[in-house]
């Protein structure tokens, strides 16, 4: 009898503990849904705070480049904002879409669509994280921190991975808008996770690789 107690008392432990193991991972999988949507509505939120609001003709131009060859074209900043006071930028933060990556330099149907596909990771499953995986990353994000009239410094996130970047700008302010162009500068992929072909991660691509710096142009307009 004593064993018949004993038996029924470990199933029910069990049973316990798999029903609370069971709702323990459910919780989790909810509480991860509720800071995805807590995120997207902290965003907006955010968005609301700003003077003035990204316009939907802002991009970032970029170029990347091998031995043999270069590829170009844009990527758009799809939200965010900037405040201002006294003509001066005193907080701001764009989003950049990472599924509006174009290739402006192949023509559709000659590896243009080969190409983004590659660079999105959306292509051949084994390559998703080849570059900018945006099933996993869908945006990157740059938060203004300063500009001293020259040079525009802010902390600007990749694939999950921030880093400080600064880069030469020149901001017009008006009452209606805040246009923001940048120079031609340079950031370092590797930096930011973005190791695919790269001869300071691998050292068996002789002549194979693709340059671990990419050029950027900034291209940013708000407006209220």
């Amino acid at each position: 009898m004593k064993k018949i107690v004993l038996s029924a008392v470990v199933i029910a432990a069990i049973t316990l503990t798999s029903c609370k193991n069971t709702n323990n991972q459910q919780n989790s999988a909810n509480e991860n849904i509720a800071t995805e949507q807590m995120t997207s509505t902290e965003m907006k939120e955010e968005a609301g705070k700003f003077d003035y609001k990204v316009a939907s003709s802002s991009v970032v131009e970029w170029v990347g480049s091998k031995p043999v060859g270069k590829h170009n074209g844009t990527v758009n900043v799809t939200g965010g904002g900037v405040s201002v006071k006294d003509q001066s930028i005193t907080k701001g933060e764009f989003v950049i879409d990472m599924n509006t990556i174009a290739v402006l330099d192949l023509a559709s149907g000659d590896g243009k669509e080969d190409l983004e596909n590659h660079l999105k990771g959306t292509g051949k499953e084994d390559a998703e994280d080849h570059f900018f995986n945006v099933k996993k990353f869908p945006t990157a994000t740059f938060v203004f921190k300063s500009f001293d009239g020259t040079n525009m410094v802010g902390d600007l996130t990749i694939k999950g991975v921030t880093k400080e970047v600064s880069f030469p700008a020149t901001v017009t302010v008006t009452d209606a808008e805040v246009n923001i162009a940048s120079n031609s500068f340079k950031i370092n992929r590797v930096d930011f996770g973005v190791n695919y072909a790269s001869k300071s991660v691998f050292d068996d691509l002789k002549d194979k690789f693709i340059n671990d710096e990419m050029e950027l142009v900034v291209k940013v307009k708000a407006t209220k």
